[in-house]
């Protein structure tokens, strides 16, 4: 099996990025845009399904061995020495946003080896914008695919001076939450639902402190903890748990991170 280095990868995913902004950004606001509504009464539009599976055949072509988990279809078993390795994509993150014209969306792809992410691209062409690390890389972001520039989170270290963004009320509710949450918001300096993938880049970004949230899935996670991670902050479950396996998030600039984990609990 051929070996290939985080630059490697982060170049294929990089690639895969541009092949789905082109899918995803001609479907955005289109008047024919078909949506239906999945099992788990999520909504789906023909975009998030014609992207992944351009990520998919793209991964199978550059990398026939890895493994491919993915929103729409699933999970691919990689083979052989590949067996270690997944991508996990999420075609389309913010689906709500993008069928209801709403810039805040974006495909997120990331490789794990052995359950860890060490490659993270999300790009966003309705915001113009892309993020993207690798283990030891750093993290980076380019607007407009103009100069990358290199990012790194915050310095806030009190609570009462933090920004924080808590996504969904649904799902802190759900959880039975809603009080902890309340009481969690009202301590810091700013709390607000800014919600999907642009949050946590923002974290990453030095623009928000910390981002909390219910309800998650690995491919809406995966790629954003290499980003978060080499940029300096720390991401893990809202029980401090590393990973995107666990259902729920919580990325900081890793400063606020054992308080928040505290006010968690």
């Amino acid at each position: 099996m051929t070996e290939y280095s985080p630059r490697d990868d982060l170049a294929l995913a990089l690639s895969l990025a541009y092949t789905a902004d082109l899918i995803s950004h001609d479907r955005f606001r289109a008047v024919d845009l078909e949506v239906t509504t999945k099992p788990d009464r999520t909504p789906v539009t023909d975009a998030d399904r014609a992207v992944e599976r351009a990520l998919r055949d793209g991964i199978l072509a550059s990398r026939p061995e890895d493994g491919i988990l993915g929103e729409e279809y699933g999970e691919q078993a990689g083979e052989g020495g590949g067996s270690r390795r997944q991508w996990i994509i999420d075609p389309i993150d913010g689906t709500a946003n993008f069928l209801r014209g709403v810039p805040i969306w974006g495909t997120l792809i990331a490789l794990a080896v052995d359950g860890e992410p060490i490659v993270g691209v999300v790009s966003s062409p309705a915001l113009e914008q892309r993020w993207w690390a690798a283990r030891g890389l750093g993290a980076w972001t380019s607007r407009s695919g103009g100069e990358p520039r290199r990012m790194t989170v915050s310095g806030v270290s009190q609570l009462a001076d933090a920004s924080i963004s808590y996504n969904r009320l649904r799902g802190w509710l759900d959880a039975g939450q809603l009080d902890t949450l309340a009481r969690l918001g009202t301590s810091t300096w700013r709390a607000q639902a800014i919600g999907d993938m642009w949050s946590y880049m923002l974290v990453a970004d030095g623009a928000v402190d910390a981002v909390l949230e219910h309800d998650l899935q690995p491919y809406d996670m995966a790629a954003l903890i290499p980003i978060v991670e080499e940029a300096g902050g720390r991401f893990t479950s809202l029980d401090g748990r590393p990973g995107p396996w666990h259902g729920t998030a919580l990325a900081s600039n890793g400063a606020l991170h054992e308080e928040l984990l505290s006010n968690l609990r």
